[in-house]
């Protein structure tokens, strides 16, 4: 094929894919003075803060007791530009979307710095329920050998520090970032929390890889589950025009101390009451008593 012939075929290829009905909902328009989110930048947000919560795991291993308030001070103010920035992103692109205005205003600004400044006062209460976290790790699995293994290696912590930072972005308001950051540990690790549900304390995930967590899901503390978990809906209802109704509550509620094995598929909006065990490789859809071990038969799909 001579080289006439490529640049026909190339030609041809830029015309079709720049013509307006192949990019409809795909393409986003760029304005002048509008930011787009950063996977680069908040992966460099996610790194920031587990090296805030978890001092001496992440970033500057050198640090001690004498220099914890100088590196901590240094990551939080990195912390604070970055995330100004990318939280206004999100604010110009969800109003970018809706069709409501064509740049990011001053007001804009001055709302993604405070946002971010009211997520930095939420750290403290962050590592409190993350330690949480790691601790319940480290007692539900007889082959970890410290809290520090628990921190480094295990895909549960990463992930769920994901959720937590996402979950708290979320509450405060903040568009598309959450969103961005639970899928950047799902790609990650394998597992997939929506950063809308909401997930008590002393929470673990035994392997994780295939774990889903829908939306509207509620964990209370002290909940373990192992690879493989869903948590989530049935067929979704529909509106008049025959599309999904959305913000509804449709994923299961697990009440405090349940247990949950590997592959078990919970399904739709019932209770798995306190202190319950379910088995792994069932169906559950309906509701689970207080106390019950579901462990063979499968609850009718």
């Amino acid at each position: 094929m001579s080289p006439l012939n490529f640049t026909h075929i190339l030609t041809q290829a830029v015309d079709e894919l720049s013509e307006s009905e192949s990019y409809k909902g795909l393409f986003h328009q760029h304005k002048d003075g509008e930011p787009l989110p950063s996977a680069k930048v908040l992966y460099e947000i996610i790194e920031l803060s587990r090296s805030i919560l978890f001092p001496g795991y992440y970033g500057n291993s050198t640090i001690d007791s004498r220099t914890i308030n100088y590196h901590i001070g240094v990551n939080i103010e990195k912390l604070f530009g970055l995330l100004s920035e990318q939280i206004l992103a999100g604010l110009c692109f969800s109003v970018s979307i809706e069709g409501k205005c064509n740049v990011c205003s001053d007001s804009k600004r001055e709302e993604a710095t405070r946002l971010a400044a009211k997520f930095i006062s939420k750290l403290p209460a962050m590592r409190r329920i993350l330690a949480t976290d790691v601790e319940a790790a480290y007692n539900g699995d007889p082959a970890a050998e410290s809290y520090g293994e628990v921190i480094f290696c295990y895909p549960a912590i990463k992930a769920i520090s994901n959720y937590r930072i996402a979950h708290e972005l979320l509450e405060l308001g903040v568009p598309l970032i959450p969103r961005i950051i639970t899928e950047m540990a799902h790609s990650e690790t394998g597992i997939d929390i929506h950063p809308a549900a909401k997930i008590g304390s002393h929470f673990t995930i035994d392997h994780g890889t295939g774990v889903v967590i829908g939306a509207t899901s509620i964990i209370g503390n002290n909940v373990k589950l192992y690879q493989g978990v869903t948590l989530g809906a049935k067929s979704f209802p529909l509106d008049a025009d025959g599309k999904p109704i959305k913000g509804i509550p449709r994923h299961p509620i697990l009440e405090d101390n349940v247990i949950v094995y590997s592959n078990a598929t919970i399904l739709g909006r019932i209770t798995i009451g306190r202190n319950a065990t379910v088995g792994g490789n069932i169906w559950v859809t309906e509701n689970v008593p207080a106390g019950a071990r579901i462990v063979q038969t499968k609850a009718k799909k």
